[in-house]
């Protein structure tokens, strides 16, 4: 049995923390495939989102393998409202790879570690001391895991042709970290250009992006910030993932769901595996224009639509069940019902 304290900010024994990644690497992966199956992005979002995802995924995969044995320290993650780790620790594993050479320089070469667990299980017959342990995995982790796949505060796709039957000719994608939330977000920018080659503009939609839409806002007053500093670039549709929070043990916030998925775990109406995701899509259109400036200088600006906000819930049938029994108000505004996913398995 697993006992997660709901006041701490972090796990606090190897069991935890074994169970926290299997738990959140399989709801992610959930939620890729339901996605897709449930089409709430076309086909080429859905690439996008899967290629952020598997980001996610990697680094999550890394903090496992650097704290699986560190006595020392422990990794920390977001009880409120998140469920996923604290910014800090992707932060942690960028700044860790940038000194890898450093840090594998003063650790046991592989040899001399493979001899010595050789000689201690074959011939002392003793396990292997956790701090060794935590050697190796030291040299896994630094020599495994590359910073390029690690999951940054901010992330920018490519610029492509839109899929057809688009708003606008071409697209592109971006995710970021948001601190404050501790969720990560993943955009979509549908748009127009005035200009001949839009690679030889690329780099200043992706420093305007970078500066303007890194964190949670007004969608409309972010497509207004992008549109206005971009004159050759005219959106039409701007879309924006909202992934989570994973309601599951590992959580202490006033959410609805989280507090009735707690309440049912305490009571044991559900098992300790049970987890939900909410996910939100925002979206805003581009209608009439209208130009801003002075008489010399005018820019064409876009007038933008209201936000077409679009909640979701992707639970196991149990929860979703115990959700429809207690939290009718909010299934019942949901955009579409409840999106059945995978339970986690005990093994």
């Amino acid at each position: 049995m697993i006992v997660t304290p709901l006041d701490s900010a972090q796990l606090d024994s190897k069991e935890q923390y074994i169970f926290y990644h299997k738990a959140i690497d399989f709801a992610l992966k959930e939620l890729i495939v339901a996605v897709q199956q449930h089409g709430l992005c076309n086909n080429q979002e859905v690439v996008f989102f899967k290629q952020y995802c598997d980001l996610l995924l990697y680094s999550i995969e890394a903090m496992r393998i650097k704290y699986m044995y560190d006595e020392e320290d422990n990794m920390k993650i977001d009880l409120t409202d998140s469920g996923f780790p604290n910014y800090l620790e992707f932060r942690y594993l960028f700044n860790d790879l940038e000194l890898r050479d450093q840090y594998l320089e003063k650790l046991t070469p592989i040899p001399d570690l493979q001899d010595e667990f050789l000689d201690t299980l074959l011939r002392k017959k003793e396990p292997v001391k956790k701090s060794r342990l935590f050697q190796a995995a030291s040299i896994a982790y630094y020599k495994s895991v590359n910073k390029y796949y690690i999951f940054n505060r901010f992330v920018q796709g490519k610029i492509i042709s839109a899929p057809e039957n688009s708003q606008a000719d071409l697209m592109t994608s971006w995710s970021f970290y948001d601190v404050a939330h501790n969720r990560p977000f993943i955009c979509y920018m549908y748009f127009n250009f005035d200009g001949n080659r839009v690679n030889d503009y690329k780099d200043e939609i992706y420093t305007t992006l970078k500066q303007t839409s890194d964190r949670k806002m007004s969608l409309d007053s972010m497509a207004y910030a992008i549109d206005r500093k971009l004159p050759n670039v005219h959106p039409k549709h701007i879309k924006r993932i909202d992934l989570g929070p994973i309601h599951s043990v590992f959580a202490k916030d006033e959410n609805p769901i989280t507090h009735t998925l707690l309440e049912s775990i305490a009571k044991k109406e559900v098992s300790l595996e049970s987890y939900a995701i909410s996910l939100k899509v925002d979206e805003v259109f581009s209608g009439s224009e209208f130009k801003e400036g002075s008489f010399f200088k005018k820019q064409t600006l876009q007038n933008w639509s209201d936000v077409i906000k679009q909640n979701y819930v992707l639970a196991p049938h149990r929860v979703i069940q115990l959700l429809h029994n207690k939290t009718p108000d909010i299934m019942n505004a949901l955009a579409k019902q409840p999106i059945q996913i995978a339970e986690l398995s005990k093994n």
